[in-house]
């Protein structure tokens, strides 16, 4: 605790035991309420404006924030190639709403997926739509091209 002392015409007065606690309680209540900071990333790194679909198997899937990430392999040039991907969606949180969960894909699934590229023309891409091959699931995004409703009047 400090001691506060004021000058009052000229002569020292005690003004007593001042707590640090009134301060620590201002400031907890100042960072409560304060709005929360958005720190995230650009999606600019993508060619959002385009989509590409690729044949694959799941080489590995990780269900993490902040971003949930497909490790995949293609077969090119008629199975004797092989292209490795790297395919990143939103958080689980955010993929829990689409019916996903941690155990939606798993090493080995065949699986069809549509992305946004990468700009530089790296095997890497945001994903949209992912379908299960052998099962014929669909498990959607944020980004998923929305389902034609009915005809409007």
């Amino acid at each position: 605790m400090a001691v506060i002392r004021a000058t009052l015409g000229g002569s020292a007065r005690d003004l007593g035991y001042v707590s640090r606690w009134p301060l620590a309680l201002l400031l907890w209540v100042a960072l409560l309420h304060a709005p929360p900071a958005i720190a995230h990333h650009s999606y600019a790194i993508y060619e959002n404006d385009k989509t590409l679909t690729v044949l694959a198997t799941v080489e590995a899937f990780s269900w993490a924030n902040p971003h949930a990430v497909l490790q995949l392999i293609s077969h090119t040039n008629g199975g004797e190639g092989q292209t490795g991907w790297t395919i990143e969606s939103s958080s689980p949180g955010i993929l829990r709403r689409f019916g996903w969960t941690g155990h939606s894909v798993k090493r080995g699934d065949r699986v069809l997926v549509e992305f946004s590229p990468m700009r530089d023309g790296s095997h890497a891409g945001r994903l949209h739509t992912l379908t299960l091959v052998d099962t014929g699931k669909v498990l959607k995004t944020k980004l998923s091209t929305p389902e034609p409703g009915p005809p409007t009047p």
